[in-house]
C-alpha cells in the first residue's frame, strides 16, 4: 500500500451505560450525523426490550449484547480468482470485523421491519436475535452453511 493505515480513533463511552460497544452501535445507526436522535432510538427500544423481555435476572443491555453475540459470523467466504475461476474460500474473520457485521446486520434487517417506529423494530429485532430468531440470525446461518459448503476450496486461502 502507498499510504499507512489510519490509526484507530478512541471511541468515548456513551453517557447512559458508560460502554464503548453501545457508542459503536449508535454510530452506526445514525444517518446525517445526528447523534441524539440515534441515541434516543437505542435508548427507547432497550425500554421496550426491557418491557417485554422474558428473563427477568437480565437487564436489557445483557440481552443486546447477548443478542449481539448470537448475530455474530465466525467464517465467511471470500472470492478469489484461481486461474481464471473463482472461489468462494471460506475464511476466519477478525474480532473487530465480527462485531461489526453483526451491528450492521441487526441495523440493516431492524429497518426492514415493519412497526410503526425505529425503536419498536430495533426493539422487536433484539429480542427475536436473543431468543436466536429473527432475520439477523438467519443471516449469520446463511453465511456459516455457505463456508460449510465451500470447505473444500479452503486450500486456496492466500
Amino acid at each position: 500500500m502507498r499510504k499507512k493505515q489510519a490509526k484507530k480513533r478512541p471511541l468515548l463511552p456513551d453517557p447512559k451505560f458508560n460502554d464503548q460497544l453501545v457508542t459503536r452501535f449508535v454510530n452506526m445507526l445514525m444517518w446525517d450525523g445526528k447523534k441524539s436522535v440515534s441515541f434516543k432510538i437505542f435508548y427507547d427500544a432497550l425500554d421496550i426490550v426491557e418491557e417485554r423481555k422474558q428473563d427477568e435476572e437480565k437487564s436489557a443491555l445483557e440481552v443486546w449484547k447477548e443478542a449481539l453475540s448470537n448475530v455474530m459470523p465466525h467464517v465467511e467466504v471470500r472470492s478469489r480468482r484461481v486461474g481464471g475461476a473463482t472461489f468462494q474460500i471460506p475464511m476466519q474473520i477478525r474480532p473487530d470485523r465480527k462485531v461489526s457485521l453483526a451491528m450492521k446486520w441487526l441495523i440493516s434487517f431492524s429497518r426492514k421491519r415493519n412497526e410503526k417506529s425505529m425503536a419498536l423494530r430495533l426493539a422487536n429485532e433484539v429480542l427475536a436475535a436473543a431468543k436466536e430468531e429473527g432475520a439477523a440470525v438467519k443471516k449469520r446461518q446463511d453465511t456459516h452453511k455457505m463456508a460449510e459448503a465451500n470447505k473444500a476450496f479452503s486450500h486456496f486461502r492466500f
